[in-house]
């Protein structure tokens, strides 16, 4: 019987809160290493992903912002992708920007 009560949207929020309450009672208490579902790299607030993903159940926006969220990841952050260095200067102060073109 309390199988079937979290196989129900009330049950699920009860089973998620109480997984958050442990979450951050562990992590407060600095035990956090001893949950499944924590590791030593693993920083920040995992309950929250819980709420996400039943808010993504009901709402489509929320959704598509996981699904940007997750894709974001995945792109590189390449650091020759910005503006050449030594080719540009800006002068906050004085109110300036100096653009050098490239020869060729």
């Amino acid at each position: 019987m309390p199988l079937l009560v979290f196989m129900t949207l009330p049950g699920l929020v009860i089973l998620l809160t109480a997984l958050a309450f442990v979450d951050q009672l562990m992590l407060r208490a600095g035990r956090a290493g001893l949950l499944p579902w924590r590791n030593s790299a693993r920083q920040g607030q995992i309950s929250a992903t819980g709420f996400e993903q039943l808010h993504a159940t009901f709402s489509p926006g929320k959704q598509s912002e996981l699904k940007e969220r997750q894709s974001a990841l995945l792109l590189r952050d390449d650091e020759e992708d910005g503006a050449p260095p030594n080719r540009t200067l800006v002068d906050l102060e004085g109110g300036k920007a100096v653009v050098r073109l490239p020869r060729g």
